[in-house]
């Protein structure tokens, strides 16, 4: 008898679990435009060779006095603006960075507080490169749950100003900018699928940056063997566990940290060029921002349909990775 209402107890208090989508996108990406040129000049080589070995051309550089929470408030109103969401219907924003300027308070609550997401759970969430993914996985989880009605989660870092100026591995590569997106419940299908995460702590020395420095040293040739192996494991385990083969899917979304990285994943899976991102060349790596800006692209040039679906796929510090498919842009109607 004891059993039988333990069991009619849990049934009971267990939530039922509901289907999230992504209701809003926007894009930040601060100016000036800094070429090639500039930096090549510093480093002692031609803007070629930075492009070769990296594949960007330019970079967006945050201007003196612009913050990560400034970058992170604009990011999450264009998003806010995109999905026709009031702030104060948001109940949770999570800011992905490694960039913060304060150790307290987080950048999370104060953007929230700029935004008017007046009642809303605030936090920052630090997976370097694979911030924007996990912020996505916890948010959707969160929705998914009844822990929240709207999320806005927000990737974005101000990478430029942690560089070493005179470092070749990585002064061309890094740059500032990010992107938000405005998460809901679905009426219909689930639109975010299970987003697989793994780490390796043991190797995190390959990309690192101690409190005291407050400057990013990477091996770059190890860096790159791990970002093609995880890359491609993941996503291999997100196609899996969607049900879908690679060929399956309209398009590939990664971490835009190196154009060399992006085409050496594609090359291993066998993928269409023309349905994997790559706008490294415009953007550079803008670590926890380069998901959005990368979707904000897609979107941009036509290749981000409603309906279509698409794998999302990071790697960073930590080491830290992950992957996942969503359906993109779910009607209207489907929200609830």
């Amino acid at each position: 008898m004891f059993e039988l209402e333990l069991e009619d107890s849990l049934t009971a208090t267990a939530p039922t679990l509901r289907g999230t989508a992504i209701a809003g996108l926007g894009v930040a990406v601060p100016e000036p435009v800094v070429s090639n040129q500039v930096v090549a000049d510093r480093l002692g080589v031609s803007p070629e060779w930075i492009t070769e070995r990296t594949g960007v051309r330019q970079r967006h550089v945050a201007p003196d006095g612009y913050t990560l929470v400034d970058l992170a408030t604009d990011g999450g109103r264009a998003a806010l603006a995109d999905a026709g969401v009031g702030a104060g219907e948001i109940d949770l924003v999570i800011v992905a960075t490694v960039t913060a300027e304060m150790l307290c308070p987080a950048s999370a609550p104060v953007v929230a507080a700029n935004l008017g997401c007046d009642s809303a759970a605030a936090f920052d969430l630090n997976a370097a490169c694979s911030g924007f993914l996990s912020g996505l996985a916890m948010a959707s989880s969160w929705i998914a749950t009844g822990g929240a009605e709207r999320a806005l989660v927000i990737g974005s870092d101000l990478m430029y100003r942690v560089i070493d100026h005179d470092d070749r591995s990585t002064a061309g590569i890094f740059a500032d900018g990010g992107g938000a997106v405005v998460l809901a419940p679905s009426q219909g299908t689930d639109k975010i699928g299970r987003i697989n995460l793994g780490s390796d702590g043991g190797r995190g020395s390959l990309v690192e940056a101690t409190r005291e420095e407050a400057i990013v040293r990477m091996n770059g040739h190890d860096t790159f063997r791990q970002a093609v192996k995880r890359l491609c494991e993941s996503t291999l385990q997100a196609a899996g566990d969607a049900g879908l083969g690679l060929d399956e899917i309209d398009l590939f979304v990664y971490h835009q940290a190196n154009s060399r990285i992006i085409a050496a994943v594609g090359e291993k899976l066998g993928l269409d060029p023309g349905r994997v991102v790559d706008c490294v060349g415009e953007f550079g790596n803008t670590s926890a921002g380069s998901i959005p800006i990368a979707l904000g692209v897609a979107r941009e040039d036509g290749r981000l349909q409603p309906g279509s679906r698409v794998l999302l796929g990071a790697f960073g510090g930590g080491l830290t990775w992950g992957a996942g498919v969503i359906e993109w842009g779910s009607p209207e109607s489907d929200l609830a």
